[in-house]
């Protein structure tokens, strides 16, 4: 690895903040959003976007609440240039929603800008760019620093001389490569910007600054970010606007701290799409907020609509572990998550019971889980899911939600070890359907060889007298056993005729199939040394404890042989 090539950061540009103030600031409110999905991301797919896409992506963030969008860049485009003017000529941009272009420092393109936001009844941000970076100015436009502050603000004269009188038409100045740009030479730009456009309260300007290249650790760019925050020469007319890419993977935490030291607004792309690793993730930022206690100002409550649409307009898939919106983010596989997760859960419950409270309504505080699947409009059903490092509190969760089967702890260890196994030998996932099927193979199996033919009880004076009927291999044995109970009753006939068992313990709760339940016994069987679990089902809890003995003597009987 030949590290000896590459500088860092603090060897090509100057970072001069030593007095920072933002490591003591908190995210107490949301920054103004702006997805740029639409022209940043689109112009970073393989297949950009057709109108219809376009128009579908539009729509889901109107929906979702954003209010400032970035629909495209009318003059690298006919696409882009068409879907502005569909804008202008329909009502799908709601008038608090504000409408921002694109184009660069150049004459013609400015001009072409201008002419397609014509007649937008919509507030409109025209944001012209150029790359202000040393290696940029130097290798691809050409110029020193003098010359290239006269290209950028003969551009900004230009979007002046065509937009300049136009109602509700804003301005955004973005020095490309701003996180990698000389301090002094990007504020000097920034500052004769808002002089040329006369920033003031009433019609702000929006300065933009890039880290169009990630290429230093979060706090570096925080602290470029407080720089320009607090020596702007016009700050109080100036929106200070932020645009993270993700090429060192920290594009949320560039953001987060940025917002700490002075940023205003966020542009970035929903799940995160653009060039090379993408834009910022402005999904991921927002529910980091709502996971804070802050109010997002967005409305992500049906997330899994959210990334179809997303999906379908880019045409790539979405991480199965992309924070919050992935398939697998609230799934646990591990034992040791499985069983904080159901006790988080049962503990959730019992709260809410308590209190008279709604469950969604309370503070949330579940184990490994730090947003309430319900918040984004998903379901509890993939919270937990069984593979080969699944422990008994996973397994029990499942089955207790699909199938209503409360298992005594001692019957979870049984269960797990014999889930375990499964697992080892197939490598495969296990759902809870098949969690069931082996629940059922291994303790609900109906022997042929043992039956019960006939049960009867009857209750006189306060005594019990149990009447029982048992097939044991194709001979019909019955017996009265006056004051016994069934359970009794069963183990006293099954010793008369060679299968003798001790029920140690017994346990009563419910089945649960679709409209259909039964009564399920669960018995916990000794024979000698040796302690195992079996099941009976029926619609009766009597005839289901005695099939549950019956059950238990044959496995118990089986095993010694």
């Amino acid at each position: 690895m030949p590290s000896d090539r590459y500088q860092d950061l603090f060897s090509r540009v100057d970072v001069p903040l030593v007095d920072r103030e933002w490591p003591a600031r908190r995210l107490t409110e949301a920054p103004l959003w702006v997805p740029v999905d639409l022209r940043d991301g689109n112009q970073a797919l393989a297949e950009p976007m057709d109108p219809a896409r376009k128009r579908n992506f539009f729509e889901l963030m109107v929906t979702m609440g954003y209010k400032e969008i970035e629909v495209g860049y009318p003059s690298a485009s006919q696409t882009d240039y068409d879907f502005v003017r569909l804008i202008a000529d329909t009502d799908i941009a709601p008038e608090d929603v504000t409408i921002v272009v694109f184009t660069p420092a150049r004459r013609d393109l400015i001009e072409r800008t201008v002419e397609s936001i014509r007649g937008i009844r919509n507030p409109v941000v025209i944001h012209m760019y150029t790359a202000t970076a040393p290696l940029w100015r130097e290798v691809v436009l050409g110029h020193d620093r003098d010359s290239l502050r006269s290209l950028i603000l003969q551009g900004g004269s230009d979007v002046l001389e065509f937009a300049g009188d136009l109602d509700g038409v804003r301005f955004e100045f973005s020095p490309e490569v701003f996180n990698l740009t000389e301090p002094d030479y990007a504020l000097e730009l920034c500052d004769a910007v808002t002089t040329l456009w006369d920033a003031s309260e009433d019609r702000p300007v929006i300065l933009n600054l890039p880290a169009t290249v990630e290429a230093a650790t979060p706090n570096v760019y925080a602290d470029q970010i407080e720089y320009m925050h607090r020596n702007l020469a016009r700050r109080s007319s100036v929106i200070l606007s932020v645009h993270p890419h993700n090429d060192r993977g920290t594009g949320i935490a560039c953001a987060e701290l940025a917002v700490l030291a002075g940023a205003q607004r966020v542009e970035g792309c929903i799940f995160g799409n653009g060039e090379r690793t993408g834009n910022v993730d402005i999904a991921t930022l927002a529910l980091n907020l709502h996971t804070q206690g802050v109010d997002p100002m967005i409305d992500f409550s049906d997330i899994d609509h959210i990334r179809r649409v997303v999906e379908h307009s880019n045409r790539i898939d979405v991480h199965p572990r992309h924070p919050y919106v992935g398939e697998l983010v609230h799934t646990a596989f591990s034992g040791t998550h499985q069983d904080a997760i159901k006790k988080g859960f049962a503990e959730h419950r019992a709260r809410a019971e308590a209190t008279g409270s709604r469950a969604e309504d309370l503070p949330w505080r579940v184990p490994y889980l730090p947003v309430d699947p319900a918040d984004l409009g998903r379901s509890y059903e993939a919270v937990i899911r069984v593979n080969s490092q699944s422990g008994k509190g996973g397994i029990a969760y499942l089955l207790e939600r699909d199938y209503g089967i409360e298992m005594p702890r001692r019957l979870q260890v049984d269960f797990s070890r014999r889930v375990q196994q499964h697992t080892d030998d197939s490598g495969r996932e296990l759902d809870a359907e098949a969690l069931f099927g082996i629940f059922e193979r291994d303790y609900l199996t109906q022997s042929e060889s043992v039956r019960l033919v006939e049960l009867d009880t009857a209750s006189a004076n306060g005594t019990t007298t149990t009447s029982l009927r048992i097939s044991v291999d194709g001979s019909t044995h019955a017996a009265t056993f006056p004051d016994v109970g069934p359970v009794e009753a069963t183990t006293l006939l099954l010793a008369e005729h060679g299968l003798p068992v001790e029920i140690v313990s017994l346990h009563q709760t419910s089945l649960t199939s679709g409209s259909d339940a039964e009564a399920l016994t669960l018995v916990e069987y000794r024979l000698g040394h040796r302690t195992g679990w079996a099941a009976g089902r029926d619609r009766s809890v009597l005839e289901a404890s005695v099939q549950a003995v019956l059950n238990a003597a044959v496995a118990a009987n089986r095993s010694v042989d």
